[in-house]
């Protein structure tokens, strides 16, 4: 028996918190009856669990890494209808959703999957796992500015906890161009272009590099892969987890894909001329 936003998180309906809004706003069923307690817990060999009425399918982890171009949105949809990062990935069977986020104007290495625990985990502070970026600015990255980023900027949200710091290139010129690479665990928003700006360097180019155990190496902007084994458990075990059996994500056959587009179509509905 498990906890059942273990479960939901697990068949890749959500992360774990999102979940667990699901089952208090009663929107999660188990063998037909509604169930809002966060506490409840089920077979979901034996038991019938279902989402709005419709019932859960119990999908085996997978996990991408995508190097995500710039002007992408890093969410499932977007009601604007603008580009999102979902439109990159091949047609794979198993539903995942992004890892966190990408400012729309940041490229680089961004993961996906459908296991809700490995999500919630991997962006839980306490687990403090670094994400590297690459940052091209303008201005000198001095002594001071170094000692800053080291010890923590203070932004409108508060003091950053503590950065690595790695210059790469370096101008003698205040209208020159330098590259750092730094290293931060938190996840407040577009942090690494306010902390430089902060300290007087715009930032001309930003890119992920690394999330934890997992580097971008050679891939190409706007290209997938899985992650390989060895990627796999590493990623795992930096959030304090057992890594499950390795798999590759199931690509869809031809048929389904059609039936996918006419399902899409039929969601649509006639177009307006």
């Amino acid at each position: 028996m498990e906890r059942l936003q273990k479960v939901l998180a697990h068949a890749g309906v959500a992360s774990r918190r999102k979940c667990e809004e699901l089952i208090l706003a009663g929107r999660v069923s188990v063998d037909g009856e509604t169930v809002t307690q966060l506490g409840a817990k089920v077979d979901p060999s034996r038991q019938r669990i279902a989402v709005d009425g419709v019932p859960i399918e119990m999908e085996q982890p997978v996990v991408l890494a995508l190097n995500k171009p710039v002007a992408y949105l890093s969410t499932v949809s977007d009601p604007m209808g603008r580009r999102t990062v979902m439109q990159l990935l091949p047609p794979i069977r198993e539903r995942v959703y992004p890892v966190g986020r990408l400012d729309y104007d940041t490229s680089g290495l961004l993961l996906f999957t459908n296991d809700g625990e490995l999500t919630q985990r991997l962006l839980h502070p306490s687990r403090e796992i670094e994400k590297v970026y690459r940052a091209s600015v303008r201005g000198i990255v001095d002594r001071e500015i170094r000692r800053a980023l080291v010890e923590g900027v203070e932004l409108e949200d508060g003091l950053t906890a503590p950065a690595k710091v790695e210059v790469v290139r370096q101008s003698d010129r205040e209208d020159g161009v330098a590259v750092v690479h730094l290293a931060i665990h938190e996840g407040r928003n577009r942090q690494v272009r306010r902390m430089l700006e902060r300290l007087g360097l715009p930032v001309l180019r930003l890119k992920r590099i690394a999330f934890g155990p997992i580097s971008l190496g050679h891939l190409k902007t706007g290209e997938w892969r899985p992650l390989t084994q060895e990627e796999w458990v590493a990623l795992y075990q930096a959030a304090g987890m057992t890594a499950p059996p390795y798999r590759r994500p199931t690509m869809r056959r031809e048929s389904e894909r059609k039936e996918s587009k006419r399902s899409s179509a039929r969601h649509r509905g006639p177009r307006r001329g």
